[in-house]
């Protein structure tokens, strides 16, 4: 595989989820990471602890907002209510990456507690792309959307899932957050080949990285985020740098939730990575 492009000038970023447990240590002894990630849905009230807490790290460190509830798949119109509470978040909180999956999760008003899958086909490319658009440009932000975790596939769908999210790339602007997890987990629950899944994926348009462990415990991996990143994920994530060059990383953690010094080394992890790639590149 040949180096895509030069990352020379692009420094080593790494950051771990914040969950309500770390704020007080974080706020305390303040751990040398390069940003935190969050879930948006758990911040978009009007004030409150977890607000405060949220504005508190943001004094010290840059931020990721992280959706799981816009359902850009939805077949039916996006909620004006969420988006608006979305765009408030973000002007107090003034994140350098907003993002949210390839998935929808509300139908009829109700809020449904998985991040459901959706065809790739030109109907479904149609209409995210058009939810995308009108998202973008509500919230004057570019999103990055995530590629999911997978457990079965739809027969009839028309694009392979890296076509497709190149495809809203094209459509919209939109950039991707690529789950390193995700592909693994997905490439072993539907047999194809995740080398060839980076392969599929342009230049240029990731803007994130996570990665995460999974639970091996099934016929089918679970993308559970409850242990550390697998030693096949570490190698497909060296193989991703190698593609695309050195992208901000982000280590997910939300089941089973560690001491945060766990979670750290983690980081610590990527950041390495990314460093020895940087170095690699300067000796080529």
């Amino acid at each position: 595989m040949t180096h895509s492009f030069s990352s020379l000038e692009t420094p080593a970023k790494a950051g771990v989820s914040l969950k309500h447990c770390y704020y007080e240590e974080v706020i305390e002894n303040k751990p040398a990471i390069d940003f935190f990630e969050v879930h948006s849905e758990n911040y978009m009230s009007e004030g409150g602890c977890s607000l405060a807490w949220l504005e508190a790290v943001r004094e010290f460190y840059s931020i990721s907002l992280h959706g799981a509830s816009l359902s850009l798949g939805t077949a039916q119109k996006l909620d004006k209510d969420h988006l608006k509470k979305l765009k408030n978040l973000i002007g107090r909180i003034d994140p350098f990456l907003v993002s949210d999956h390839l998935s929808w999760s509300v139908i009829d008003g109700t809020y449904l507690n998985d991040l459901l899958p959706i065809p790739y086909t030109k109907e479904s490319l149609e209409v995210m792309s058009n939810h995308i658009v009108e998202a973008q440009d509500y919230l004057g932000r570019t999103l990055l959307i995530e590629n999911p975790s997978s457990y079965l596939y739809f027969p009839k769908n028309e694009y392979s899932e890296p076509q497709f999210l190149t495809e809203l790339v094209n459509k919209t602007g939109c950039k991707l957050l690529l789950d390193v997890n995700n592909i693994y987990v997905s490439s072993h629950n539907n047999k194809f080949d995740p080398n060839e899944y980076l392969e599929e994926i342009p230049l240029k348009i990731i803007e994130e990285i996570h990665l995460a462990g999974h639970n091996r415990s099934h016929q089918f991996y679970i993308d559970d985020h409850g242990c550390c990143v697998q030693t096949e994920v570490w190698e497909l994530y060296k193989k991703a740098l190698e593609r695309f060059g050195i992208i901000s990383t982000l280590i997910e953690w939300d089941d089973n939730i560690p001491e945060l010094g766990i979670l750290l080394s983690e980081a610590e992890k990527a950041k390495n990575y990314q460093v020895e790639f940087g170095n690699h590149e300067r000796a080529a």
